[in-house]
């Protein structure tokens, strides 16, 4: 198995005792995180996108270029681009420029977003969401492929004989298609050949087992060969302590209060508390035994190589780089061990992109 840290830079103040950083240092721990995963052997880091609600992941091309000048092997990728509110144009050029500057690091995750709020924002109706992912990922599978595109489509303007430029770095970078809720995006996923991403995060886990299972199904039925139907997924809050009675006395209360906050149409969760949430959710919260039999669970129902976990990140900036040492030295060894994955290895179609064979190694973890 490989993993990634996903920050979508939530901007909120600890429910618990109102400490709330400057929107400069919150910029600051994020880069700090992945420079830190990636000594701690980490294989991606990915930031969200958000243009709605209490985020600061509006710009995240410019915060993997950052990220990308302060690394030097671990794989930088977005969680998700929201494909169906931006220009396909910009978002080749954009993302071809942070694989050029990280030697083939890149890879992206798209998805509708689940920010409603986005649609108007930029101009475009929420019910055309679906058909504006399909139709700007089409034009964006062929730019990063083609030179000289022509194109025209129902709700995205023409194009005559464009190249965007730069190219990127080894040809195109692979893209992931995030989904949460329905169908869609696990069907396009399987149309064009590509891995999907689970959310895993909020739902009980058997909702995402569907969305998989689609997947799987549709992939097959596309008639594509195997290897490239790489499975990915995401999780709920992450918090180790000595003792599963320790982590739920610590983080249960900033639980409960991010989630009677935030408890909204798109984010809203079926769980009561922390303690139904640890019982029966995705969140990752207890010792590292009990986040490794979890995780375990995860990949006996959805079969995923790749598995993502975000910081609980109202917490001390100190307390969080503590939990993601403990994960990379506790729980990601025996995972790795006992869920073996062809992904970024030489058997994968894309594991070579990177300049070099240290982006798809294991590294030691630095101490």
């Amino acid at each position: 198995m490989r993993f990634q840290l996903l920050d979508i830079i939530p901007y909120r103040a600890d429910p618990l005792t109102g400490r709330q950083v400057t929107p400069a240092e919150r910029f600051a721990q994020t880069v700090e995180q992945a420079v830190r995963a990636e000594q701690l052997g980490f294989d991606a880091v990915a930031i969200g996108e958000r243009h709605a609600g209490p985020f600061l992941s509006s710009a995240p091309t410019v915060l993997l270029g950052a990220i990308a000048a302060r690394t030097s092997r671990i794989r930088l990728n977005s969680g998700v681009t929201v494909l169906p509110v931006l220009d396909p144009v910009r978002v080749a050029e954009d993302y071809a420029t942070i694989d050029q500057l990280s030697h083939g690091r890149l890879e992206l995750t798209i998805g509708k977003g689940n920010e409603v709020a986005q649609f108007p924002l930029f101009g475009y109706d929420i019910d055309d969401q679906w058909e504006l992912l399909a139709e700007k990922y089409a034009l964006l599978h062929r730019l990063w492929r083609e030179e000289d595109v022509s194109w025209t489509g129902e709700l995205t303007r023409p194009l005559a004989h464009v190249t965007t430029l730069p190219r990127p770095f080894a040809g195109p970078p692979r893209v992931w298609h995030g989904s949460a809720t329905t169908l869609f995006s696990a069907a396009l996923a399987a149309r064009f050949g590509d891995p999907l991403f689970s959310a895993n995060a909020i739902q009980p886990l058997e909702n995402y087992g569907v969305l998989v299972d689609h997947y799987r199904s549709e992939y097959a039925r596309h008639g594509h060969g195997p290897g490239r139907d790489y499975v990915a997924a995401g999780a709920g809050a992450l918090f180790l302590a000595d003792t599963s009675q320790d982590a739920v006395r610590q983080y249960g209360p900033v639980y409960d209060a991010l989630v009677a906050a935030t408890n909204v149409p798109g984010n809203n969760t079926p769980y009561r508390d922390i303690a139904h949430a640890v019982a029966e959710g995705p969140v990752l919260v207890g010792t590292a035994q009990q986040v490794i039999d979890k995780i375990g669970r995860f990949h006996e129902r959805l079969g995923h190589s790749l598995q993502s976990i975000s910081l609980p990140t109202t917490v001390p900036f100190a307390q969080q780089l503590e939990i993601l040492e403990r994960f990379a030295t506790e729980v990601i060894p025996v995972l790795r061990r006992e869920l073996p994955t062809t992904l970024w290895t030489d058997a994968d179609p894309f594991g070579t992109r990177a300049e070099g064979s240290a982006a798809a190694a294991a590294p030691a973890i630095a101490r």
